[in-house]
């Protein structure tokens, strides 16, 4: 773990140029107004001088995030707040570092996180925040020095009003502090004038503790981080939120299932509600593994007779053709592995979505705005190429992980032909705010048809009397679909239109264009690839949505693990390749 730092994509952030950006938004999907067969094309992400009107239009979806859209390294340009904001995002996650704020004990320097917290509340997201890294006077090997002793001054882990935090407990001391600046009505938001509920309302505890470049401490320590974090955080803000760090699952070691076996034994669980409020998982390159990762959690949660809210806190997938990535790949297999094209990007973001919200996640969020460093080091850069500059004398690809490409103005990866311009996975994203992010969504039915060919997720909406269809081919050959029609026309919407569809004979019919390989290592059975076909999104109105269609039921049984208190034995997808930590912003009215 060495000195906490998590990734080189979060201390290599680009500097960007200060043109003031915002998104004209065309349309919500409440309000689409199309005529019978009438093909609209999709809005492109447009950029125009902020206005209150703009600014107002923005989505701010309450299940939607994006990670890394602000940096404490510098002051992030309105431009990139604007860029997130045209897409939907409600939410920004990023990594609060112990290390960078307390280098000497006692000695705190919030300036860079001030500016953060408050940039982001002014452009109305909210925030989660990871609390991580470990000074080096903290440092006790690989574990955190006076973790393990007593909370309070009094001796005890029991909280009471004003209680004083015991000063030989680092990291409680540590949280408290961080807890009690950002909260709303805290040191900040009293120093700022700020409104009441103006403030960090959600702390993730750690980044992906279950892995190894980010915590070496052991399970039993983390147990005791999360736990003496979660004391601490409801004695500063007792309306705070509290989440168990994101976890990636990169073997069968469940580290959920561990913890709370640990917890079990713990008097004091019941009365603290198991020190976690909700439960984060990461997924990678494989959509599928979203909706797995979320049953996997809830399943666990359930063995112990728990319900938490869980998030899928980072997701995302590397390009392997477009800069930085390797774009000579198309001719090397294991180069792509864990890559995808800009396209499957797209893809990959609405199917990891919906396959997350099937399975009970509350909010997604994409990693990540911009390729800013990816995994590389702060200052990698090189001249695009098409693998001639690979000489073993250097780096000569790194990690094309953003909805946007770096500006020419970036630290990292700065030589592309068309410098911050959107990827289609920003297209994906937008679409699936403007589908899901403006108007609660319920109900999700998943099955698979035609023998298999066709995954189909449909979820309800009442707000508006609808029902959303979002089906994708889940083979290499082009499939015909035939949807049940319960109405006289519907909404079809893809990444590059939309058009109102009238049914034919009491269906839909609908063209699935094919899959591509992907070269995905450990697919599961019956997958040709990790990520599917285009997706097509279908809305039909539905004056009475307790009339679920006959071919929706009964969902198809999902494979279910069977978690235990100890690590469980289901075989789930390693995944080596990875990315950086993310946050969750809270919205200013």
């Amino acid at each position: 773990m060495g000195d906490g730092i998590l990734r080189a994509s979060h201390r290599g952030f680009g500097l960007l140029s200060r043109r003031i950006f915002a998104a004209a938004l065309a349309f919500l999907l409440g309000i689409i107004v199309i005529l019978p067969g009438q093909t609209q094309e999709a809005p492109s992400i447009s950029i125009v001088s902020e206005t209150a009107e703009t600014a107002a239009s923005y989505i701010r979806s309450p299940c939607l995030g994006i990670n890394h859209i602000s940096l404490a390294e510098e002051p992030t340009s309105e431009e990139r707040y604007a860029r997130a904001l045209a897409l939907g995002t409600g939410w920004n996650r990023w990594p609060l570092y112990w290390n960078r704020v307390e280098r000497t004990p006692g000695e705190y320097d919030w300036s860079a996180y001030d500016r953060l917290v408050g940039d982001d509340l002014a452009h109305g997201l909210r925030i989660n925040a990871i609390l991580l890294g470990r000074p080096t006077f903290a440092a006790d090997g690989e574990r955190i020095k006076g973790l393990q002793q007593p909370i309070f001054a009094d001796g005890s882990d029991y909280p009471e009003p004003d209680k004083p935090i015991n000063p030989d407990n680092l990291w409680a001391n540590f949280v408290y502090a961080a807890v009690n600046r950002y909260r709303p009505g805290g040191v900040l938001a009293q120093s700022e004038g700020w409104p009441e509920d103006w403030g960090v309302h959600v702390w993730e505890i750690w980044n992906e503790p279950d892995y190894d470049s980010f915590w070496q401490g052991g399970i039993n320590e983390y147990a005791r981080l999360l736990k003496v974090a979660y004391i601490v955080a409801k004695q500063a803000d007792p309306d705070t939120t509290v989440m168990f760090g994101g976890l990636l699952y990169p073997t069968e070691d469940n580290w959920l299932a561990r913890v709370l076996k640990i917890y079990a034994n713990d008097p004091l669980r019941e009365q603290f509600n198991w020190y976690m409020d909700q439960v984060a998982v990461h997924n990678y390159s494989y959509p599928w593994r979203s909706g797995w990762l979320t049953l996997y959690v809830r399943q666990t949660l359930s063995a112990n007779n728990l319900r938490r809210p869980i998030w899928l806190n980072e997701s995302g997938v590397r390009v392997w053709d477009d800069y930085p990535g390797p774009l000579w790949a198309a001719a090397d297999p294991d180069l792509r592995q864990q890559r995808a094209t800009a396209e499957q990007q797209a893809y990959f973001f609405i199917q990891s979505a919906v396959y997350a919200w099937s399975e009970g996640a509350d909010v997604v969020f994409f990693h990540q705005l911009f390729d800013d460093c990816g995994d590389q080091p702060a200052g990698t850069d090189f001249a695009f190429h098409s693998g001639e500059l690979c000489t073993g004398r250097g780096i000569c690809f790194g990690d094309a992980f953003g909805l946007y490409r770096n500006e020419s103005s970036s630290i990292c990866f700065s030589q592309h032909p068309q410098p911050g311009t959107a990827r289609p996975a920003a297209d994906a994203y937008r679409l699936v705010a403007e589908v899901f992010g403006a108007e609660p969504f319920e109900n999700p039915r998943s099955k698979r048809l035609e023998g298999g060919k066709v995954q189909i997720i449909a979820f309800e909406r009442p707000g508006t009397s609808q029902r959303i269809y979002v089906l994708w081919n889940r083979t290499f050959d082009a499939v015909t679909f035939d949807l049940p029609a319960s109405s006289d026309s519907a909404h079809l919407l893809t990444l590059r239109s939309r058009r109102s569809i009238q049914p034919e004979d009491g269906v839909y019919r609908l063209n699935l264009p094919p899959a591509q390989p992907d070269n995905y290592p450990k697919l599961e059975p019956g997958d040709v690839a990790a990520i599917n076909g285009p997706p097509l999104i279908v809305i039909e109105n539905s004056p009475d949505l307790r009339r679920v269609p006959e071919f929706l039921l009964p969902p198809t049984p999902t494979p279910t693990p069977s978690p235990t208190l100890d690590a469980t034995q289901i075989v789930i997808v390693t995944q080596t390749a990875r990315a950086a930590v993310t946050v969750t912003p809270t919205p200013a009215e």
